[in-house]
């Protein structure tokens, strides 16, 4: 009777640990943050909405700051990290290291501390990359570029080379200023985001 009941325990311990909901932490700058929307127009809220559709028990946290850079973003993980406890972390990040001119390198060894940083802690990570328009001249938006895609091969990590694909410079699905996306393109960041992100919920 005694090892009937201990193993009923031990299976609703495994139930319980099972139905547990996980948790999503979108670590981003204004694209993520729906700079210019309301935010529940913004990807991420579609992502809530869709996951929500599938019957899927997660959390999804929004902790995406518009203006933000790799250096900003890994000041903020580690706090992030405590507090949430996420199972899958989606950098989106560099997009304003890249205008305002600073060195891919750096933002590749932030953006490598910050995927390092999640795993510690027990979560999967996606990075959602970026380009810079061609104004910047090839020289700088080459090795912006390489930077992600060497990053994302080093370290292994479920990868969206350009995030704003099908989007950028797409009439219609950026706003006036030309940088952030209109609420008509949120569905394909979503879609985007969503072939790296799947595999992993």
């Amino acid at each position: 009777m005694r090892t009937w009941l201990n193993g009923l325990i031990l299976a609703s311990m495994m139930w319980a640990q099972g139905a547990a909901a996980e948790t999503v932490l979108v670590v981003g700058d204004s694209i993520s943050a729906a700079f210019g929307l309301e935010i529940e127009q913004g990807w991420v809220s579609l992502l809530e909405k869709r996951l929500a559709r599938q019957d899927e028990s997660h959390d999804v946290i929004n902790a995406s700051i518009s203006g933000d850079t790799t250096a900003g973003g890994l000041s903020r993980l580690p706090r992030l990290l405590a507090e949430h406890d996420p199972d899958v972390v989606v950098l989106e990040l560099g997009g304003n290291d890249g205008l305002r001119g600073q060195p891919p390198l750096q933002m590749k060894q932030n953006l490598a501390a910050m995927i390092e940083r999640s795993r510690e802690s027990g979560a999967e990570v996606v990075l959602l990359g970026m380009r810079m328009p061609p104004n910047l001249g090839a020289r700088y938006t080459e090795a912006y570029a390489e930077a992600f895609d060497s990053l994302a091969e080093e370290a292994d990590v479920a990868y969206v080379p350009f995030f704003l694909e099908g989007v950028g410079g797409v009439p219609g699905l950026m706003q006036h200023d030309g940088v952030h996306p209109t609420a008509q393109a949120q569905e394909r960041l979503l879609d985007n985001a969503w072939e790296a992100l799947e595999p992993l919920l």
